[in-house]
Order: C-alpha cells, then structure tokens, then sequence
C-alpha cells in the first residue's frame, strides 16, 4: 500500500512562510499526480496545488487562484514539497497530501486522489 507522510506544519505568523513536504513511502513509481489540499473549519476541503509528472524531467503544476504566486510545488524524488510565502490567515488549516496513479485534467477535485496522508496543521496568527 502507498503511505503518505506529511511534515512541516506549524504556526507562523502573517507573512511569513513555511515548507510542508510529502513523503511517498512505496509505489512512488505509480503516483504520477501529486499534490496539496487543505480543510479549514467549516469549509469544504479545496485543492491547493498538484503536480504532474512527464516524461524527461517536466512537470505540469497548477495552483488554487488563492494560492497562487505564493505558494510553489516541487518534487524531490519521492518527496513533494510546498513552499508557503506570504502566508494570511485565511491560510490556516490542515493541509493533506494527496496522490493518485494517473492524470485527470479536473486535477481540483479530491475525488480523483486515491492516496491521503494523514494531514499537518498549518497556523497562521496576526
């Protein structure tokens, strides 16, 4: 089975930034799409970046448009990272790994994603 461990959780305080990773402990070889969620309380659990993997090196990344320009996903062999800048409170919330075997182009919906990991909170104070 595929164990999805995150890490990097923590509080920061408003404008600061933080780097959450995802470890693919097996099967990395089958998780083509990765990526981020997040569920703050009494919201539904949103997508806040995936990444693709391609052939020869290339990844293909989208990003939530509350996210965007802050925040940045990449891999490192088996390991997916996110890197948080600029961080608001309405950042707050438990972040999760997700990943799935394949590519869907509605890449937003968790649905899609067949591997979670467990979440880490993420904190941001004023």
């Amino acid at each position: 089975q595929v164990q999805l461990v995150e890490s990097g959780g923590g509080s920061v305080q408003a404008g600061g930034s933080l780097r959450l990773a995802c470890a693919a402990s097996r099967y990395t070889f089958i998780l083509n799409t990765m990526g981020w969620f997040r569920q703050a309380p009494g919201k539904a659990r949103e997508a806040v970046a995936t990444i693709y993997t391609l052939r020869f090196g290339t990844y293909e990344k989208h990003y939530a448009d509350s996210v965007r320009g802050r925040f940045t996903i990449s891999p490192d062999s088996g390991t997916v990272h996110l890197e948080m800048n600029f961080l608001r409170i309405e950042d707050t919330a438990i972040y999760y790994c997700a990943a799935q075997d394949g590519y869907d182009a509605s890449w937003w919906e968790a649905e899609k994603y067949h591997y979670w990991g467990q979440g880490t909170q993420v904190t941001v104070s004023s």
